[in-house]
């Protein structure tokens, strides 16, 4: 009989003291699938720009999983049932909503497996740990699929409001030093109601919510989609799509095992689902549960000096942070300017040339604060009135914040 003390306290930079009220939470807890978001960083190569941004998904998780039970705690004192089972699902649901996260986040999603998101591999993790846990995962995989009678549950855990998000801003603001991120998160958890099972914010609440919104979009231009940010990303993904060519050439590169499988594979969703009557996880799950940032940073590490000069050069790029040169603009460049680019590139580096698209290359990154969706924030006044936070709120420019902007890069050799 395992006689473990499984209610524990964690002390978090962010909110302080965490209670793991579940026996179940602390066995995930301690699971090595979510051990190994202690080596995947929160914020991918933010930490190329914003030093102190170094904070992984598994603080992330931990801190998501506090703000749940906080929440539940504010509607339980406003006459809203949550029984202890409900409570502990939502609790289980938070703390894996991250667990299909890959090596450096959203860095290298779709890049690791083919057109894979990290949602669906959390859902493949959730399943098998279920499995292996003899169902007592089932309420909360209802909760993170949105099959749960109780809606506002999932919207906890998945909304334009849930405790993802409020922990990820207050967290990636209070380790970025970006102040422009900080929201108020505890009064707008107090601020938080049920109406018609739709997660509502009480009138009191709507300037936090509004800061929250602002914050939101200032974090995505000035710490998300920071162009040193973007270019490294493309660094990354142009590294490993290189190491991708030549392993499936035949080219015997050094990686770990599991790295190695992806790149000698076009992994693709149906390589991650197992059956009911599977005995183990499928090879895909097996080999991503053993990857995080350190096979990427091992093996780009040891790429730097591989025979073939593209990869090398990339490697050494994002090793030693001698980035390309990136350029941001609200339209297009014309097919004339990058043409051009190229030609100057290849002029000056004339062993480019076969693969001048590693090194120059355009596209754009896009971002929307807020959309106004079935799933919008809506405001509760005290006459029961509801109003979308778009018409609600006096100072906001929703249209702006609700409009999607998109800003179109170019890269290239300095």
């Amino acid at each position: 009989m395992d006689t473990t003390n499984k209610k524990k306290i964690v002390n978090d930079p962010v909110h302080g003291f965490i209670n793991i009220q579940h026996p179940i939470v602390f066995d995930l807890i301690e699971h090595p699938y979510f051990q190994r978001l202690r080596n995947i960083k929160q914020l991918g190569l933010t930490y190329l720009v914003y030093p102190g941004a170094n904070h992984n998904r598994f603080q992330h998780a931990l801190g998501a999983l506090h703000l749940m039970n906080e929440a539940i705690l504010t509607l339980r004192s406003k006459g809203h049932s949550i029984s202890d089972a409900e409570a502990e699902a939502a609790n289980i649901a938070i703390l894996l909503h991250d667990i299909g996260h890959g090596p450096f986040s959203h860095s290298l999603e779709y890049s690791i497996a083919k057109d894979v998101s990290h949602e669906t591999i959390s859902s493949c993790f959730i399943h098998w740990l279920n499995k292996e846990m003899g169902g007592q995962l089932n309420m909360a995989m209802d909760v993170f699929d949105d099959r749960y009678p109780k809606r506002f549950l999932h919207q906890l855990v998945s909304s334009q409001l849930d405790m993802d998000r409020l922990d990820y801003l207050r967290r990636d603001s209070f380790f970025s030093g970006v102040t422009e991120g900080t929201v108020g998160v505890e009064r707008i958890i107090k601020m938080l109601n049920v109406v018609n099972d739709k997660l509502v914010v009480e009138a009191k609440g709507i300037y936090s919510v509004e800061k929250f919104l602002i914050a939101r979009r200032l974090m995505y231009w000035q710490v998300y989609l920071h162009k040193t940010v973007v270019v490294a990303e493309q660094t990354l993904i142009k590294m490993l799509q290189r190491a991708r060519e030549l392993a499936q050439m035949g080219d015997d590169l050094f990686a770990s095992p599991s790295l190695k499988y992806f790149l000698k594979n076009d992994v693709t969703k149906n390589d991650f689902t197992f059956t009911s009557s599977s005995l183990k996880p499928s090879v895909a799950l097996i080999h991503f549960s053993n990857l995080d940032d350190n096979d990427i940073m091992m093996a780009a590490k040891i790429w730097q000096s591989h025979t073939d000069s593209t990869l090398s050069k990339l490697a050494s790029m994002l090793v030693n942070r001698k980035l390309l040169k990136v350029e941001l603009k609200g339209i297009p460049f014309e097919a004339s300017r990058i043409e051009s680019v190229r030609k100057q590139v290849i002029s000056e580096h004339p062993e480019y040339e076969n693969n001048i698209d590693f090194f120059v290359f355009s596209d754009s990154v896009s971002n929307n604060a807020y959309s106004s969706n079935d799933d919008s924030i809506k405001i509760l006044y005290n006459n029961g009135e509801l109003v979308d936070i778009a018409d609600a709120s006096d100072i906001l420019n929703t249209q702006a914040l609700s409009t999607e902007v998109k800003k179109y890069f170019l890269c290239y050799p300095k």
